[in-house]
C-alpha cells in the first residue's frame, strides 16, 4: 500500500491520510488492480528475460555456426524463457496467495482484539513506515473502530481476476523480452553482423529498463541505464571471450 500523495499541511494532512488509509484498509487487505504488476515488477521481468536470452545468443559460436546452430540457440532461448516464465507466473501466485492470507490474518486480528493498544500496533505495522509515524495514537483509533465497523471477511482469500491477469503478465513479459533479441538471427543469413545487432539491440533495451527503473525507485536514471548496459555488454564480452 502506497501512500497516497496530498497537499495539505498540519492536521488537515494527517486527517487526510488517515481517512484515506482507513478506507484502503476497510477494503479486501490487498492490493488494488493497479499495483497487481508495479513498473518494478515490469522492469525485473524485462531485466530477467534480457539476461537469459543473452546468455542463449552469447554462447553461440560465430566462426562455426551453421543454420542448424542458430535454431538450435534460438528454440533453446525461447524455451527457456517460457519456462522460466511459466515459474515466474507460479511464484507470483504463490505470493499473492501468501500475501492476502497474512493480510486477512492481521485485519481479523485487529477487528477482533481488545487490547486498544496492541490494536494501534497492529494497525501501525501493517502501514508503510514513514506513514505510520505521522499518525497519531487518536487516529490510529479511528482506523481501529472503522475496520471493526465493517462487516466480517471471508474466513480465507481466493485469488482474483487481478491476480491472475497479473500472472499472465509477468509471463509474457519474460517471454516477449526474447524476440527482439533473436530477431536478427531469424531475418538475417550471416551469424557474425546477426549477433552484433541482437547484441545492441540487448544492451540498449537493457539500458531503456535500467533507466526506468531508476525513475521509479527514486536513484538515478541514467547511472542505473548506464549500469545495465555494462552489464549486457560485459555478458557479450565474457562470451566472445569465451569463444562465442
Amino acid at each position: 500500500m502506497n501512500p497516497t500523495r496530498v497537499h495539505c499541511k498540519g492536521e488537515a494532512c494527517r486527517t487526510s491520510t488517515t481517512t484515506q488509509l482507513t478506507m484502503a484498509m476497510s477494503k479486501q487487505p490487498s492490493r488494488s488492480c493497479k499495483r497487481v504488476l508495479d513498473p518494478a515488477d515490469r522492469v525485473s521481468e524485462v531485466l530477467f528475460g534480457l539476461i537469459m536470452v543473452l546468455t542463449f545468443t552469447g554462447s553461440l559460436s560465430i566462426a562455426e555456426a551453421g543454420r542448424d546452430d542458430i535454431r538450435a540457440m534460438i528454440i533453446g532461448a525461447i524455451g527457456c524463457n517460457l519456462a522460466w516464465g511459466i515459474i515466474d507466473a507460479v511464484l507470483f501466485l504463490m505470493g499473492r496467495v501468501a500475501e492476502k492470507g497474512r493480510n486477512l490474518i492481521v485485519f481479523q486480528a485487529i477487528r477482533r482484539i481488545t487490547d486498544l493498544q496492541e490494536a494501534q500496533r497492529l494497525i501501525a505495522d501493517a502501514l508503510p513506515p514513514v506513514v505510520a509515524s505521522i499518525l497519531e495514537p487518536t487516529e490510529l483509533e479511528a482506523i481501529h473502530l472503522r475496520l471493526k465497523q465493517f462487516p466480517e471477511p471471508p474466513e480465507r482469500n481466493r485469488l482474483g481476476k487481478d491476480d491472475w491477469m497479473g500472472s499472465i503478465g509477468i509471463f509474457l513479459l519474460v517471454v516477449l523480452s526474447t524476440f527482439p533479441v533473436v530477431i536478427p538471427f531469424i531475418l538475417m543469413q550471416n551469424a557474425a553482423p546477426a549477433l552484433r545487432v541482437s547484441n545492441a539491440i540487448a544492451i540498449t533495451m537493457l539500458f531503456v529498463a535500467g533507466y526506468s527503473y531508476g525513475r521509479f525507485i527514486g536513484r538515478r536514471p541514467w547511472m542505473l541505464g548506464i549500469a545495465m548496459a555494462l552489464l549486457g555488454t560485459l555478458l557479450a564480452a565474457l562470451s566472445k571471450a569465451l569463444g562465442g
